[in-house]
């Protein structure tokens, strides 16, 4: 189980300024169909996938596109009623908080919602660490588009390298 609650320091910030696995658009998204638990990080990308007809396990969403309000996903979330897990991060952060919700709403069942005041970023790599194999992690790159990380021995290698070079929260 990796160490809960990390910080990006500026000097990394770079390293995860460009896709980290596939670029998908939604024709691809609602192609999954292999059983292949998924989870989505971002407001455009829960969104896009409902739209495709996929209800996540698991999303990770802030109310925020490119730092600019969107309140369509969570407008979604309150009139389907579903679980919903609010949390704080802050900006450049995975906080212990954000971990666990992580961590439960993969142990309990979905669909799932973490809604993050602050922002929710980085839960793609919580995401990465945490799923089992064969996850579909799906998350926003901005100026990019939809990125797709299937959890494998590769993904989590480097996820789990970059993780390490972060800071501790304390």
């Amino acid at each position: 189980m990796p160490a809960r609650g990390r910080c990006l320091p500026l000097d990394m910030r770079g390293e995860l300024a460009s896709p980290f696995g596939d670029l998908i658009d939604e024709k691809r998204l609602s192609e999954k169909r292999d059983g292949a638990m998924l989870l989505t990080v971002g407001d455009v990308v829960s969104l896009s996938a409902r739209r495709a007809g996929v209800v996540p396990r698991l999303s990770v969403y802030d109310g925020r596109s490119e730092r600019r309000e969107m309140s369509e996903y969570s407008r979604l979330v309150d009139e389907r009623e579903e679980e919903r897990i609010s949390v704080e991060n802050p900006a450049g952060t995975v906080t212990a908080e954000l971990m666990d919700a992580i961590e439960k709403a993969l142990t309990e069942g979905g669909p799932w919602n973490i809604k993050v005041e602050g922002e929710e970023d980085l839960a793609v790599l919580a995401c990465i660490l945490l799923a089992p194999k064969g996850t579909w992690v799906v998350y926003g790159q901005p100026g990019e588009g939809m990125v797709l990380v299937v959890t494998d021995d590769e993904a989590l290698e480097r996820t789990k390298e970059l993780w390490n070079r972060m800071e501790e929260l304390e």
